[in-house]
């Protein structure tokens, strides 16, 4: 089988295409044909060596749709046939054939395209543990997110409004800002218009204030957002590309919350609660990932580079030949 390879850390050239034993299925052990890979900047960064230790070589990606091919004894939930997404793998998932643990492995509703079923785990589950686990959000609450035209942002937006939350989302560019209003945001603004975050307090929510906000660049945000709270408000952390000074006695008048996250500490149980939730999102059509750029498989280099750009629209995705 083609897999995408990676010997040493480093640029998106590091990432080369090489031929290998399609995996061997074991005990417990789901390997699917894949159809679609999702790609996610988390994938940048830890190629990059800025995410931790990661043992070498590797193949990367957490995200993939697919068929079943083969599952080893003891395995019950699935059989060779079945349409599935996975959201985390034994073996990696830019490659041909994915070998997973029934854990990782998810039904994918039949309405949903390997495509956008690749689009799923980390962006999807992101968003909903954010919004769901982290900052508890109920219906009514006026929420802010940030980026809300790249993966997690379409997703958020997505979860949010069928939970009956107001949403107010930012884009840079008006092909963003229409993509997110028809996500289901009520309230739209552009984070290149001068003074937008403070219009949006006043405009979205009657200067109330925010009662969540999703950061996805804490690093040019995370200060200005503890203006846009509301007393007892949010923001969770998502993303963030460097440092920022803040004045923390902004969270002391309103008593208000900053929570850090990644999907990778969410525990069993909540994993679970997630996946059961966006699969009846998935089947019902209430979630509908969106899918800006494919990419052959070979071309996982130019993906890298893609999923990093400003203005990201939807999600990236490789695919392989006979995808």
């Amino acid at each position: 089988m083609k897999s995408i390879r990676v010997e040493q850390t480093g640029a998106p050239e590091v990432l080369q295409i090489e031929e290998m034993d399609i995996p061997e299925v074991g005990a417990g052990g789901i390997l699917i044909k894949v159809y679609a890979v999702g790609v996610n900047p988390v994938d940048t960064y830890i190629r990059s060596g800025n995410y931790g230790s990661v043992n070498l070589p590797y193949t990367p990606g957490m995200d993939a749709a697919g068929i079943v091919e083969k599952v080893g004894s003891g395995v019950d939930q699935f059989k060779p046939g079945d349409r599935v997404y996975c959201a985390g793998s034994q073996t990696g998932t830019y490659a041909e054939y994915v070998l997973c643990q029934t854990h990782h492995v998810h039904p994918l509703p039949e309405n949903v395209t390997f495509r956008q079923g690749a689009c799923v785990g980390v962006p999807y589950a992101t968003a909903y543990h954010a919004l769901i686990h982290r900052a508890q959000a109920r219906p009514g609450d006026r929420v802010l997110i940030h980026g809300a035209s790249g993966g997690v942002g379409t997703a958020a937006v997505q979860i949010a409004s069928a939970l009956g939350m107001e949403v107010t989302g930012t884009a840079g560019t008006q092909e963003g800002l229409d993509l997110v209003r028809e996500q289901g945001a009520v309230h739209v603004y552009n984070h290149h218009d001068k003074g937008y975050l403070e219009r949006a307090k006043q405009e979205a929510t009657k200067d109330r204030g925010f009662d969540i906000i999703l950061e996805m660049l804490a690093n040019v945000n995370l200060d200005s957002d503890l203006d846009a709270l509301t007393k007892q408000g949010k923001v969770v952390v998502i993303g963030s590309r460097g440092r920022i000074e803040i004045d923390p006695r902004k969270t002391m008048g309103k008593d208000s919350s900053i929570l850090g996250m990644t999907i990778m500490n969410a525990s069993e149980k909540e994993t679970c609660s997630i996946h059961a939730a966006l699969v009846a999102g998935l089947a019902n059509g209430t979630l509908s990932p969106v899918v800006n750029k494919a990419f052959p498989l070979e071309q996982a280099p130019e993906a890298h580079e893609a999923v990093m750009e400003a203005g990201a629209l939807g999600q990236i995705v490789l695919i392989p030949d006979w995808g």
